[in-house]
């Protein structure tokens, strides 16, 4: 692919390369070889943009001068996502039904599916048009799909959950398991509460491996537009979470959460039931937030505090060692 057309592609500006160089292929940016493209966006690999072997770099609109080729982008990193699309085509499915897959009478399937084999698809189940179901996925009955649909092997919709259209559901993803109640007896034995709800997504959300979305007790557990989960999330019953916001790998979330709209969740942030964290904040991996979080704030730490207390908190833990010595010392002077 000629160099200008990825450049008109990624809406970037060449410079110091000729419009017709070959590129044949993407890589990283210490691995990358002539005829390849690479880029850079995190500071910590500019000295690394001044060696590669790639042909050309994606970098940002102020980026220093390379010896080597350039695509300069307002958004170098959205710009690399885009270019990876040029080069790599994912596997496309054919329309059709394997043989072992089990499809009910009552279900309602749009045009142009895909099922792999051993999926299950129950009673008053509606899927709308181009799903793709792989191997072992299940989809419970009374269920309400979008168009678009793509669940990877061994993905499970519980029984009334309602999706919207160009939801995304990676390997072993649990969408309306049942909410964690119980209420204790008389003579002190767990009484299950019944888990009435569901789980309603959005459009264009997408769901990662294992991650499981509890169904609620009564009413639903909804998940906003474009919101994405990661690997291994934990989403409690009857928690809402806002349009376009991230909860990374192994965050925990218990009942009756709040998350606001474009909120980052880093990695194994745990937060409390009936907390409410406001639209655009931030929590730093392993936080744990037990109260509720403004708009806007960056947090970490637990209990979670603002972050650059909480940075002034762990320059200050490192000198306790020291501390304890020198009030030891003068103690015993005094002595």
């Amino acid at each position: 692919m000629k160099l200008s057309d990825i450049a008109a592609a990624l809406d970037a500006r060449l410079e110091n390369a000729s419009p017709d160089t070959d590129i044949t292929a993407v890589a990283g940016i210490e691995h990358a070889a002539p005829g390849q493209l690479t880029f850079v966006s995190n500071p910590k690999y500019n000295a690394a943009a001044k060696t590669t072997k790639a042909s050309a770099v994606i970098v940002a609109e102020n980026f220093p001068a390379l010896s080597t080729g350039m695509l300069r982008s307002k958004n170098p990193y959205l710009a690399w996502a885009k270019a990876i699309e040029l080069f790599y085509q994912p596997p496309r499915y054919a329309p059709g039904i394997h043989p072992t897959a089990i499809v009910h009478s009552a279900a309602k399937l749009g045009k142009n599916a895909h099922l792999g084999p051993y999926v299950v698809i129950d009673e008053d189940a509606v899927i709308g048009d181009n799903a793709v179901l792989l191997a072992h996925v299940v989809v419970y009955r009374g269920v309400k799909i979008g168009n678009n649909f793509f669940a990877h092997a061994h993905a499970v919709v519980r029984e009334f959950c309602q999706l919207g259209d160009n939801v995304l559901l990676q390997n072993g993803a649990v969408v309306g398991s049942d909410g964690f109640g119980f209420a204790k007896d008389d003579v002190g034995r767990w009484h299950k509460i019944v888990q009435s709800g569901n789980v309603a997504i959005e459009s264009d959300a997408e769901i990662q491996a294992n991650a499981c979305i509890d169904r609620a007790s009564i009413g639903e557990t909804r998940i906003g537009r474009g919101a994405k989960l990661d690997n291994m999330v934990h989403i409690g019953h009857s928690c809402t979470i806002g349009h376009d916001t991230l909860l990374c790998a192994q965050v925990g979330l218990a009942g009756t959460t709040d998350v606001g709209n474009n909120v980052i969740l880093a990695g194994q942030v745990g937060v409390s039931g009936h907390v409410k964290i406001g639209d655009g904040a931030i929590a730093i991996a392993q936080s744990g937030i037990p109260h509720d979080v403004p708009p806007g704030a960056m947090v970490s730490g637990a209990p979670a505090i603002d972050h650059r207390l909480w940075l002034k908190c762990c320059a200050a833990y490192t000198k306790l060692p020291e501390l304890v010595k020198a009030m030891r010392t003068r103690s015993e002077s005094k002595a």
